[in-house]
């Protein structure tokens, strides 16, 4: 696998309280990578999706999107109903968590997984190589999954993040073709992965 840094994905430094997996740059990078799979109605999963920023964005500026929004909770913050209302024929909310073994089950196959600061904790506490098998499986031939979260530089033990070598032995575990970095600093990773 490769760690080839792509300056364009994100500023080089951003205010240390606000985690560079928010930043707008983010969001378009993947909206870019989901255009550029050149499926006319591709189908793609949210990991996550909180308060429905990014899912908000990739169906404003991706046309044909299908969307899956996948979180914990069946009731979104105010902001993100609001954001989403006039989305609703081209998205799908799902309750999951992710700590429950089956919360891949029923789902389907995807086009792409997107994820952006929603795993960060999950990884280290339930066994990321497992989680990416999962998510895996739900790709199609051609897809890709892209993730942009929190990251160490160094495991130092008192970390809760996985550090970039980390991230890539689960994903070479869990039988990935590819697994890129396109960018790390020593609180964000942004990673590109093939099934």
């Amino acid at each position: 696998m490769n760690a080839r840094p792509d300056v364009t994905l994100a500023p080089a430094s951003l205010p240390p309280r606000e985690p560079a997996a928010s930043h707008p740059a983010v969001f378009h990078r993947f909206a870019a990578e989901l255009k550029a799979l050149g499926r006319p109605f591709p189908r793609a999963l949210d990991l996550g999706s909180g308060r429905g920023d990014l899912a908000a964005h990739v169906l404003r500026e991706v046309p044909g999107l299908r969307l899956v929004t996948l979180d914990f909770s069946d009731t979104p913050q105010a902001p993100a109903r609001t954001r989403l209302a006039s989305k609703e024929g081209r998205r799908t909310h799902v309750v999951r968590h992710l700590t429950n073994p089956g919360w891949a089950d029923g789902l389907g196959r995807f086009d792409a997984v997107i994820s952006h600061d929603a795993v960060h904790a999950l990884l280290r506490a339930h066994r990321p190589t497992a989680f990416y098998a999962q998510v895996r499986a739900l790709l199609l031939p051609g897809a890709v999954f892209l993730l942009a979260d929190r990251s160490t530089g160094d495991h130092d033990g008192a970390s809760p993040y996985l550090t970039p070598d980390e991230q890539r032995e689960a994903f070479d575990a869990a039988g990935w073709t590819s697994a890129d970095i396109l960018r790390h600093d020593h609180h964000s990773l942004y990673l590109k992965a093939h099934p």
